[in-house]
């Protein structure tokens, strides 16, 4: 079982919170301490249903064939109010849950979410990047703080987002005449590396594939034809 490191309640109040990210965001590592990863996983939330259940979904696929090894999903209410920049005391809880069901330990975490391109540079793929001690990298489908400059149509094509003139990721086209995605560093992994591996992760795709397949199990919906038997086979 993949370990988790406890750093902290998740019983706090808004500002607790606040506080705790601006703390723990001095511990989050900038430098690349990924080579040669085996196995690359994504991990995503759904909204609440009208119940107020939640699904979360962490799916493990190999690298480079990118074929599902493990599926793993939990459900729950979340226990923290929906405010923008805490939503990792919102979803952590319930991804770490789902996290914990694998018998494989990935070696590349890629998030539906921000890392350091938040105001407190602590976003949920940071968060969770230090609570799983993993490189980890925040590919989030929309900004959340910060500015940049127009950017090339191309696959591949990138321009710097800044806050407070501090880079603090990038928009990245990742398929020609899409709208961009915005990357930035999780944990364990560099800004170019980060770059780097979203675009080796987008199969075709807008979004990159294990964060996208992850999405796919937490929204309930049917994974592609071509990952059928593997769906049938490790589904959770």
């Amino acid at each position: 079982m993949p370990k988790v490191h406890e750093l902290h309640s998740w019983q706090l109040t808004v500002a607790e919170a606040e506080k705790l990210q601006l703390e723990l965001a001095s511990r989050v590592c900038r430098d690349s301490k990924l080579s040669n990863p085996r196995f690359i996983a994504g991990a995503d939330i759904s909204a609440p249903d009208s119940s107020g259940v939640a699904r979360a979904a962490v799916v493990v696929l190999t690298y480079p064939e990118f074929q599902i090894v493990e599926i793993k999903e939990t459900q729950g209410r979340p226990n923290f109010p929906y405010i923008p920049g805490l939503l990792s005391f919102r979803e952590s809880p319930l991804v770490l849950a789902a996290w914990q069901k694998l018998s494989i330990t990935p070696d590349l975490l890629v998030v539906d979410g921000q890392g350091i391109a938040h105001p407190r540079r602590f976003g949920i793929a940071s968060h969770l990047g230090l609570l799983l001690d993993i490189p980890t990298i925040g590919c989030a489908k929309s900004r959340l703080c910060g500015t940049c400059g127009a950017l090339g149509d191309q696959t591949g094509s990138y321009t710097e987002l800044v806050d407070k003139d501090e880079v603090i990721g990038v928009a990245l086209r990742t398929k020609t005449s899409t709208t961009p995605v915005y990357v930035s560093i999780g944990h364990k992994v560099d800004l170019r590396s980060a770059i780097e591996w979203i675009l080796k992760c987008c199969q075709n795709h807008r979004l990159p594939e294990p964060s996208r397949l992850a999405h796919l199990v937490a929204s309930g919906k049917k994974l592609p034809a071509t990952q059928s038997g593997y769906q049938e086979r490790f589904f959770d």
